[in-house]
């Protein structure tokens, strides 16, 4: 699996909760159409965590990069109900960080005795 991790802070933290619902309904309706696997919306806790990361982290979960890369298509290609869904989140974020790891050792590595 690819996991493709968004740390960020939200413009306005008194809309929170609205956040979570728009990451919900886009993350649903990239999964609905078989961009992503699951995925994941946290917050860090007590404000413990590097500041730099921000304080919500969304995991993307795929099953390959293919599939990420059809995800991002999708967000890219800014029209109908992906660029409406999308728009809720992006609009509401601020300090933007990304990261993509894997789990390793990969299914494909040869493991030699």
């Amino acid at each position: 699996m690819n996991y493709y991790d968004i740390w960020c802070n939200i413009k306005d933290t008194r809309a929170d909760v609205q956040f979570a619902t728009n990451v919900n309904a886009f993350m649903a309706h990239l999964r609905e159409n078989g961009l992503i696997e699951s995925w994941t919306l946290s917050r860090r806790k007590l404000g413990f965590g590097p500041t730099e990361l921000g304080e919500f982290n969304i995991r993307i979960v795929c099953k390959d990069l293919v599939q990420l890369d059809r995800a991002f298509d999708a967000a890219a290609a800014r029209t109908g109900e992906f660029e409406t869904l999308h728009a809720k989140v992006f609009s509401m974020v601020t300090d933007f960080r990304s990261g993509l790891t894997r789990d390793f050792p990969d299914a494909v590595r040869v493991v030699n005795s």
